[in-house]
């Protein structure tokens, strides 16, 4: 398959932007995609507001008591007309599930590990449209795909007390601008964790977010306690057979604080262990969805031969794909589900999960391995693979 270019300036290179870059300061991508073009207009943007299962919301601004008002979908259609002219934004999650040419731009950034990427948003302004100045959690990569845009950021550290109070919605009360730029259709921005940034549409404008998976320390160790408690704990309670009398017994004893931490210490913490949970966890859906089995479940060598005929299979993005490569196996995870696979698969998973298309030519000697024809047919029977003409 031909390599997707990258959206860097011209010159820089991936090890580049990510050594110089990555989670540590802003960078503006003139033509980051200069052919590019919106495959949503508005109004389609204001269609999927309106549907069961999609996850939208409109920002509001305002004057006076109610400076900013949040209000989540589905919307009735009949909002749209009695929006104001100007000073809104409408955003809507996942965009990427329901579109399949923006599937297809999250491979101009796989110089980042697949399982860090989140999903695409798009947002939706009139003039003067904006979501507040905010500070995100995660890197984030704003493209412009319609109209133009002023993006102004600060480095300057944000803390709870500058929110504006008393609103469901994290923008602060105040900033000053560190720099300022103005994007044009096909232009990108970069942004790290932690910076403080402030969009206001010039015009009517599309911006789609490419952000990315960073899960809070506290919940990936509550996450993996969890695992641990289902897959390894031992049912055994808490026991004190050596239990003495206690002058105060309102008082928990160093006794007692030492019983609970050797049990603590005892946690079974381990390689094996620690790729299992985490290959799950990353590649479970953040919304819960998951595909469903294909109704019209095929035969391997019925399978081979769509393949063949069709050329292209794809990924459904409903299933997130990442594997880990072991000393005699190969883990792959879809969907939060494991599957351990020989060593001589290693070729056929890793074209798996780094790729979203797949070209019959490219699968033609690994499909020579039986277990190899088996492992697709498989997940395409379970709808985690499907080919164009399934769609509809």
């Amino acid at each position: 398959m031909k390599p997707f270019p990258l959206p860097l300036p011209q010159g820089m290179s991936a090890e580049t932007f990510l050594a110089e870059y990555w989670q540590k300061k802003p960078l503006l991508i003139k033509a980051a995609f200069p052919s590019f073009n919106t495959p949503l207009s508005p109004d389609e943007i204001a269609g999927m507001a309106c549907e069961e299962g999609i996850e939208s919301r409109l920002i509001l601004e305002r004057d006076g008591d109610t400076k900013w008002q949040l209000s989540h979908g589905p919307f009735d259609e009949s909002i749209f007309s009695e929006l104001p002219q100007s000073h809104w934004t409408l955003l809507i999650q996942e965009v990427h599930k329901y579109v399949p040419e923006l599937a297809q731009l999250l491979e101009s950034f796989r110089f980042i590990p697949n399982w860090r990427i989140d999903d695409i948003m798009v947002s939706y302004s009139p003039v003067d449209g904006s979501v507040g100045p905010h500070v995100d959690q995660y890197d984030v990569f704003l493209l412009q795909g319609l109209g133009r845009k002023r993006w102004q950021v600060s480095t300057a550290e944000a803390s709870d007390g500058d929110l504006i109070p008393d609103i469901d919605l994290q923008i602060l009360s105040y900033f000053e601008a560190e720099q300022c730029w103005e994007l044009e259709e096909g232009d990108m921005l970069y942004l790290p964790p932690g910076v403080i940034h402030h969009g206001v549409a010039l015009e009517e404008s599309l911006t789609y977010s490419v952000g990315f998976r960073a899960p809070a320390e506290g919940d990936l160790i509550t996450s993996f306690i969890d695992y641990l408690a289902e897959e390894r704990f031992s049912p055994e309670h808490y026991q004190d057979p050596d239990l003495t009398l206690q002058q105060h017994p309102g008082e928990i004893s160093a006794a007692s604080l030492q019983r609970v931490r050797e049990i603590i210490n005892s946690i079974p913490v381990n390689d094996d262990d620690l790729a299992c949970w985490f290959g799950q966890v990353v590649t479970e859906s953040k919304s819960g969805e998951r595909v469903e089995p294909n109704s019209k479940a095929l035969s391997v060598d019925a399978f081979v031969k769509r393949f063949q005929q069709e050329d292209t299979l794809f990924r459904c993005e409903l299933s997130r794909f990442a594997c880990i490569e072991q000393e005699n196996a190969m883990l792959l995870f879809v969907a939060g589900t494991l599957t351990t696979l020989s060593s001589e698969m290693k070729a056929a998973v890793y074209l798996l999960c780094d790729q979203r298309m797949h070209i019959a030519t490219e699968w033609a000697p690994l499909l020579e391995i039986p277990d190899n024809i088996a492992l697709l047919c498989r997940l395409y029977n379970e709808g985690h693979l499907y080919f164009d003409n399934d769609q509809g």
